[in-house]
Parts: structure tokens; C-alpha cells; sequence
């Protein structure tokens, strides 16, 4: 409104070939974002992120804190296929794949209809007295959104958690776990709301994405656009004579779940979803005319210019995209299987032993970053004569993915040391053979 107050949406669903391309892609899509967490890549869940232990899993492959440079190009280059896609397709993402969509498109507006009914009917109640009637639709509207949202909570949390993990807490004692079950009764709340009462604000306020798309469109960009060269000027009636084939019927307004009207050209709202091509293609049907008069198109092939996909930037993109997209295959697959780092201990540097050997206290911290469990020795190949001599247990067991953090004394004789400093050099040998050398300074008396 005018005074800055929301508007509530109220869209109408039209029906047609789009719709039901729509909700084909979004019922898939609701199967796949329930499954990532669940389904099994190399024993591990497809999707892992798990915050709490900073690991964070995709499709078999587990990242770890030491992978922070690989994280970051895998950070960049979904960036540059963000640009690269939004520069070709424009915001079909928003349309067709995104979860606010899918969810509240294909989920929470159609549970909301068989409840409440058509939009022209749920706006005259709204805009009416509170009655029995209108108490118990909501009830049982707000009920199943409940409903639905703590499913949706569930299989969110579960990207983070674990599914495992998640099972355990549900199944388990609540007193054991009362934690989680707050989170659940936040993140259900926060669902609920976003679907039930904030719906395409997220869209139109929250999201980032439809303000970069000023900057990430051109002229080329593919777009739900309206051919205002063959529908204006606009007018009704049946006399048509130096009209427009647009009868101004107010369809593509009525259907869009974002209150815009697409006939004023490209706006940061739209968000793709086609509805307004169905709305227009039924009513093109209904008077004779041609389909089309809204439709995916870009801004040169409405002014009747010639589209090129393949310009400047998208090439740039392209190239930028694929360089980044291999140099990261290439990192992920010669990454080494396990990382070690070597530090000093706590404490005094050296230590003079009764026998007259200096024993430097370090530590080796080994990252095992196979999917199978794994053990290891240290050994010392200089200086001369220097020898390990682990604290604990010998071979090192590592589980799968995970960290040990083992100190070990280096003992030299105080010759070798020379001026109080000598070069060590260890060497790591796995259970599968592979070996790591690492070097640390020795210190000593002058």
C-alpha cells in the first residue's frame, strides 16, 4: 500500500502448461531435498554440515578445517555459476527450484486452498467479521502448516545434525536431550512463519538475489517479459481496430504470487514463476489470438533484435567458471589423504635427560582424511642418532575423519645439536603404506 503497509497476496493458480512443468520439477525437487541428508554416499550422508565437529560433507566427499582453501574455491566458483546462470537464464532459479518456491507454491498455498478455498473467497473472509466458520478453516489451515513445518524443521536440522543423530533424539529420552527439542520448537515456529505469514517478502525483502540481479542482466538475459510492441495499446472490448492484442483483463496481475504487473516491464520482484505466461496464454486462447503475448523472452528478441547466448560476458564467465570448476576437481582429487602438522608442546622447550640426551617435546597433529580408519608411526630420519619415543599407544589408531593430536619426546645427543639447533626430520608411516616427511627445528644447549 501507499502508507507503507503490506498488501497481502492473495494469487489466483492458473492452470497450463508451465504449472504443471512446475510442479513435476518441484515434487522432485521435495523428494531430493528430503533424501540429501538421508541417502548414502561412500558410508557417509550425501550432505553433511556438520558445524559442531567443522566438518562439512558433499556427495562423498568430506571437507575438513585444513581444507579451508578448498572450501573457499568451491565458495567462489558457485558464485561464478550463479553469475554465469543469472546472465543466460535470468531468475529461473527463483521460479523453478528455489525451496521458498517449491514449498509455498506447491505445498503450503495448495494445503491453504483445499482449507480455505479459492483466493477471491479467502479474501472476502478475511475481510470480514470473525465467525465459527472462519476460526475453525484457520485452526485447521494453521494446524496442518504446523504439521507440515515440523517435518520440514526436522529434515533442515538433519542437514547439520545427522540423520542418525536426529533419530536418536527423537526416539530417545527427552530429558536427555532437552535441547533439541527447543531447536525443533524454534526452527518449526521460524518455518511456519516464513510459509504461513512472511511468504513472498522473503522473496521481495530478505533475499539478496533479486537486487544483484540489476547488476547481473543485460539485454540477452532470458526473462518472463511482456511483448509490449504487440499488446499496446491496451484496451477491452470487442472492437479491436488500433488496439493491442492485450484486453487488459488484469490475469497476469491477479495470478502473480508477488503482486506485480508484468506489463510495466522488468522489475526486482518477479521471480520467474511463470504464472503470468499461463494467465495470459488462456485468455490469448479464450479471444482468438496467438500465444505469446507474455512469455520467456529476452529484452532484444521483444524489440525484435536478435538474441545472442554467447557475448563477452557470458564467455568471460564461462571460462572463469570452468577454470575454477576444474582447478577444483584437480585439488579435491590430489589432495593428500592425510594432513600432519608438527608444533612444540607446552612447557620447557628441551629437556636434559639424566643420561645426558636433550629430549624436545613436540606434537603431531594427523588429520585422516579417508573414509576408512587407519593407524601410523613416527619415525626420526635426522639428525643422526635421533629417536621418537611416542606417549601412548603405538601404532597411532586415526578413525575415519578424524584428528589425534599425539605427543611424542625427540631425544638427540646435545653433539648433534651444534649451536644449540639442529633440523629434524620425521617421517609418518600409514597402515596403508602411504608415508609423510615433515620437518620441525630441535633445540638445544649452546
Amino acid at each position: 500500500h501507499r502508507d507503507g503497509q503490506r498488501r497481502w497476496m492473495y494469487p489466483r493458480e492458473s492452470g497450463g502448461r508451465y504449472l504443471v512443468r512446475r510442479r513435476l520439477v518441484a515434487w522432485a525437487l521435495v523428494a531430493f531435498f528430503v533424501a540429501l541428508p538421508i541417502v548414502r554416499v561412500g558410508g557417509r550422508p550425501a550432505v553433511l554440515l556438520d558445524v559442531a565437529a567443522r566438518e562439512f560433507t558433499f556427495f562423498g566427499t568430506t571437507f575438513f578445517p585444513t581444507d579451508t582453501v578448498l572450501l573457499l574455491l568451491l565458495a567462489v566458483t558457485v558464485g561464478v555459476g550463479i553469475v554465469l546462470f543469472t546472465a543466460l537464464f535470468g531468475r529461473v532459479w527463483c521460479g523453478w527450484a528455489c525451496p521458498q518456491t517449491v514449498y509455498l507454491e506447491f505445498v503450503f498455498r495448495p494445503l491453504e486452498r483445499l482449507v480455505e478455498g479459492t483466493e477471491s473467497a479467502r479474501e472476502k473472509r478475511d475481510a470480514g467479521p470473525w465467525t465459527p466458520q472462519k476460526a475453525a478453516r484457520k485452526a485447521l489451515k494453521w494446524a496442518l502448516f504446523l504439521a507440515v513445518a515440523g517435518v520440514l524443521a526436522h529434515v533442515f536440522v538433519s542437514y547439520f545434525a545427522g540423520w542418525d543423530r536426529l533419530l536418536r533424539w527423537m526416539t530417545g529420552d527427552p530429558r536427555e536431550h532437552p535441547g533439541y527439542f527447543v531447536l525443533m520448537g524454534a526452527t518449526t515456529a521460524l518455518v511456519a512463519f516464513d510459509f504461513g505469514v512472511f511468504r513472498e517478502q522473503m522473496c521481495t525483502i530478505a533475499c539478496p538475489y533479486a537486487r544483484l540481479q540489476s547488476v547481473l542482466l543485460d539485454p540477452d538475459s532470458l526473462l518472463v517479459a511482456y511483448d509490449e510492441t504487440r499488446g499496446e495499446p491496451r484496451g477491452r472490448g470487442k472492437q479491436r481496430e488500433g488496439l493491442g492484442d492485450c484486453v487488459d483483463c488484469y490475469a497476469c496481475v491477479r495470478t502473480c504470487p508477488v503482486g506485480i504487473d508484468i506489463r510495466d516491464g522488468l522489475q526486482m520482484e518477479c521471480v520467474a514463476c511463470t504464472q503470468c505466461i499461463d494467465a495470459c496464454d488462456a485468455i490469448m486462447d479464450r479471444v482468438g489470438k496467438p500465444r505469446g503475448l507474455i512469455r520467456y523472452a529476452s529484452e532484444h528478441e521483444i524489440d525484435g533484435e536478435p538474441t545472442r547466448m554467447l557475448r563477452g560476458r557470458t564467455v568471460l564467465y564461462g571460462l572463469l567458471f570452468a577454470g575454477l570448476l576444474a582447478a577444483f576437481g584437480v585439488s579435491v582429487a590430489t589432495r593428500e589423504a592425510y594432513s600432519v602438522t608438527v608444533g612444540r608442546s607446552v612447557g620447557a622447550p628441551y629437556v636434559a635427560m639424566p643420561d645426558g640426551e636433550i629430549a624436545n617435546r613436540l606434537v603431531f597433529r594427523v588429520r585422516n582424511q579417508r573414509p576408512a580408519a587407519t593407524a601410523f608411526t613416527v619415525e626420526a630420519l635426522a639428525p643422526a642418532g635421533a629417536r621418537v619415543r611416542v606417549i601412548g599407544q603405538t601404532p597411532v589408531p586415526v578413525a575415519a575423519g578424524a584428528l589425534v593430536r599425539v605427543e611424542a619426546f625427540v631425544l638427540t645427543t646435545p653433539e648433534v645439536l651444534g649451536g644449540g639447533q639442529a633440523e629434524g626430520r620425521f617421517r609418518l608411516r600409514f597402515a596403508d603404506g602411504t608415508t609423510r616427511d615433515e620437518t620441525f627445528a630441535l633445540i638445544g644447549p649452546r
